[in-house]
């Protein structure tokens, strides 16, 4: 405390103190939502990573949340605020808003009641999660291109229907049923030292502080967002819930325009930081988590692996809490993080080349490729071109190499060959070497 001393009057002042306005949810509130869960919910595994730990310093423990029903943490929150409805109000329904986990939460617990189940989607929705909340019994409709379009739609629905509105974040009961996620883990894991937690609307994250905060005090809570969907981070950073004029991520789970007011106000109070990951970072913890640990994670529930793996959080000796929340990934998009990962790693390799249009000359080349133990996936021709000189044709070739090394000794063996041969550029590369 700044103690201030008035020279001219001789009187010293104390500062007038500040006081912390009160949480609108309780750590009673998450224990008793949690006594209604347990029976209903998975307790899902928490599992030391050894791997992860030599790849950050940090001794990492995954909470395997993606397991859980419906695919991630969302059927807590949504499970207990529809079993808090009244009679009245299961009559008349649900609605809610979703770009897809909140959604089959929802679809979930609205079929257990037997209640008439509506959900607004964003038309790029991943098809998967589409699909289960159909299957899970909700009707739905696809509107807009992302969650806060849709949102603002079944705000539009609601009033017309009169059903109620279970909210993907912004409600008490919600963040309390997500708060148990903390309280299995700290459960699981007393002595961590720190939790990092991905964040969109900031439902999870509020919940999980509040009860890390009840049980460990000093306990570091960090919050990762997509760098291109940053609005909890842009709001701390302004003092107050801001929204964002568009995002764009390959996460979608935590693609949100705008924080919520409830679950803002405990961020500001009760976490650490939030930090900020590319979307490129976040496909290496996704390729790594399926590769390394047999786990198939969605973009927003590998995120706060991807800080740890980039190098943005930095926890060394630390025992860290990383609760992988989701696992509804598209199958599609499965694929291309996939090839991307591939790519980026060095194990797709393209180039392209010339050649003499004659018998025999591409099979040389293939000869080289073939003593060094690589894989042809795909050999594209061009012949008709007027970059080309007359008998000449470009070829365009896809290779499965072991690794960035492996590219560079190729390239040199075919150059010390005597090809014309180059890594093939992508399309920005393209433009800017036209400039």
């Amino acid at each position: 405390m700044l103690i201030e001393h008035d020279s001219t009057t001789g009187t010293t002042r104390l500062p007038a103190l500040v006081e912390t306005p009160p949480l609108p949810v309780t750590i009673a509130d998450i224990w008793q939502a949690y006594k209604f869960l347990k029976p209903i919910m998975h307790h899902t595994p928490l599992t030391p990573s050894r791997t992860y730990q030599r790849m950050t310093g940090a001794d990492v423990y995954l909470k395997a949340e993606h397991l859980q029903r419906g695919g991630s943490f969302k059927a807590r929150g949504a499970a207990y605020k529809i079993s808090r409805l009244t009679p009245e109000q299961y009559k008349a329904g649900v609605i809610a808003a979703s770009a897809g986990n909140h959604a089959q939460g929802v679809a979930i617990a609205a079929a257990q009641h037997q209640i008439p189940c509506t959900i607004v989607m964003p038309e790029g929705a991943p098809l998967a999660k589409v699909v289960a909340t159909q299957e899970y019994g909700a009707t739905v409709e696809l509107y807009g291109s992302t969650y806060d379009d849709a949102y603002k739609h079944c705000c539009e629905l609601q009033r017309e229907s009169g059903a109620t509105f279970i909210h993907a974040f912004d409600d008490p009961d919600v963040i309390a049923g997500q708060g148990t996620l903390g309280l299995e883990m700290l459960n699981d894991l007393p002595d961590a030292d720190a939790i990092l937690v991905p964040i969109g609307g900031g439902g999870l994250i509020a919940g999980i502080a509040i009860a890390a905060r009840a049980l460990k005090p000093d306990i570091k809570i960090i919050g990762v967002q997509a760098a291109g969907a940053p609005s909890c981070r842009a709001s701390l950073d302004s003092g107050t819930p801001v929204t964002l004029p568009a995002i764009n991520t390959i996460a979608d789970g935590i693609a949100t325009k705008r924080p919520g007011e409830l679950t803002f106000s405990i961020i500001k109070q009760l976490v650490d930081d939030i930090v900020l990951v590319s979307d490129e970072d976040i496909i290496k913890a996704v390729l790594l988590l399926m590769e390394r640990s047999k786990m198939v994670v969605e973009g927003a529930g590998a995120i706060g692996l991807a800080a740890l793996l980039s190098g943005v959080v930095k926890l060394p000796g630390k025992k860290v809490l990383v609760p992988l929340t989701g696992g509804n990934i598209d199958i599609n998009l499965v694929g291309r993080f996939i090839e991307h990962g591939l790519a980026v790693s060095g194990r797709y390799f393209v180039i392209h080349t010339r050649l003499d249009d004659r018998p025999g000359e591409l099979m040389r080349l293939l000869n080289i490729i073939a003593e060094m133990r690589i894989n042809v996936i795909d050999v594209r021709y061009q012949r008709i071109t007027e970059r080309l000189p007359i008998m000449q044709r470009e070829e365009t070739i896809t290779l499965e190499t072991r690794n960035r090394a492996q590219c560079e000794e190729l390239l040199r063996r075919l150059r010390g060959a005597g090809y014309m041969v180059e890594e093939a550029q992508t399309f920005d590369e393209e433009q800017d070497a036209r400039r």
